[in-house]
C-alpha cells in the first residue's frame, strides 16, 4: 500500500526506518538522577573559586592567622587556660570554624548573585536539572570551599598551636553541617537580594555578629546571665562548641542539643531552598 502524504508527515513513519527523512533524535535516558549534569554544576562551582584561590583560600587563612597572633599577644599571658587546655588550643577551633562558615556563605551567595546581576542565571536553570540537583550542586560547592579553607587553616596553625583531635566524628560532622548551613543561607540571601548591598548587609550585620558572639574567642560561661541565655538560641554557638569539643574534649553546652539544632536548621533551610528553586522565586520571569 502506498504511503499517503499525511502518513509521510508523521514522525513515527520516519523514525521507524521508512521514508527518506533522517531518523528522529533519541532522548538519552538519565535515570532518577542526572549525574552528568550534577557533576558539571558542582565542578563549575568548585572551579569558580579555585581560579581565584589566593582570594578565596589563602586570604582568609592569613586573616585568621592574624586573629590568632593578635589574641595570643593581647590575651596569651592574661588567660592561661580555658576548657582545660591552653588559650590558643581553645581559640584555634573557633577561628577555623568561623573561617569555614564565612567562606561557605560567600561562595554560594556570590555565585548566584553574580549570575543574577550578569543575567546568565538562565544557564543554570535551563539544563535538565531538578530543583534537588540544582541545590546539591550549588550548596556542595560552598561546602567544599568551607572545608578546604578549614583544612588549609588547620595545617597553617600547626606550627603555632598543638591541635589534637579528640573525637574525629564531631569534627567532621560539625565541619560539614556548619558549612552546609551557611551555604544554604547564602543561597537564600542571593536569591532574595536585588543588589550587592543587601547581600553585604546580611553578611556584615547577621553572619559576622552571630559568629563573633557565639563563643569563638571566649567561654560563654564568662558571660552575664542574660547574654548566656541568649547564646543558647544562637545556632553558631552549637556549631563552634561541637567542633571545638572534637578537638579538646570539652563543651560549654549540650552536645545532644547541638546535634539536634544542626540537623534541624539544615533540614528547614534545605526545604526552603528546594521550594525556592522549584517555584523559581526571583529566578524566573
Amino acid at each position: 500500500m502506498a504511503m499517503t502524504t499525511a502518513d509521510s508527515d508523521r514522525p513515527e513513519a520516519l523514525s521507524a526506518g521508512g521514508g527518506d527523512g533522517p531518523p528522529a533524535p533519541s532522548i538519552r535516558p538519565m535515570g532518577a538522577v542526572n549525574w552528568v549534569g550534577l557533576a558539571t554544576l558542582y565542578g563549575k562551582e568548585v572551579r569558580r573559586f579555585l581560579k581565584v584561590g589566593f582570594q578565596t583560600v589563602v586570604a582568609p587563612t592569613i586573616a585568621s592567622l592574624l586573629f590568632l597572633a593578635i589574641f595570643a599577644l593581647a590575651l596569651g599571658r592574661a588567660v592561661n587556660e580555658l576548657g582545660g587546655v591552653s588559650f590558643l588550643q581553645f581559640l584555634a577551633p573557633g577561628l577555623i570554624m568561623m573561617s569555614m562558615v564565612q567562606n561557605a556563605f560567600a561562595n554560594t551567595s556570590s555565585s548566584l548573585m553574580i549570575s543574577k546581576v550578569q543575567g546568565n542565571v538562565v544557564d543554570i536553570l535551563m539544563p535538565p536539572l531538578s530543583p534537588s540537583e540544582l541545590l546539591v550542586g550549588i550548596a556542595m560547592g560552598g561546602v567544599t570551599r568551607g572545608l578546604l579553607v578549614g583544612l588549609v587553616l588547620a595545617v597553617a596553625m600547626l606550627p603555632f598551636v598543638h591541635l589534637e583531635v579528640h573525637h574525629v566524628g564531631f569534627v567532621l560532622f560539625h565541619a560539614v553541617a556548619a558549612s552546609l548551613l551557611l551555604s544554604l543561607i547564602g543561597v537564600i540571601t542571593a536569591i532574595w537580594a536585588e543588589k550587592f548591598d543587601q547581600m553585604a548587609a546580611v553578611s556584615n550585620f547577621v553572619i559576622t555578629p552571630l559568629a563573633f558572639l557565639s563563643g569563638t574567642f571566649y567561654s560563654i560561661h564568662r558571660l552575664p546571665e542574660a547574654l548566656f541565655v541568649a547564646s543558647q538560641f544562637n545556632p553558631f554557638f552549637y556549631m563552634i562548641d561541637g567542633f571545638r569539643y572534637g578537638f579538646i574534649g570539652h563543651a560549654d553546652g549540650s552536645l545532644g542539643i547541638g546535634l539536634a539544632v544542626m540537623v534541624g536548621c539544615n533540614a528547614v533551610l534545605w526545604f526552603v531552598c528546594h521550594r525556592i528553586f522549584a517555584s523559581g522565586y526571583r529566578l524566573k520571569p
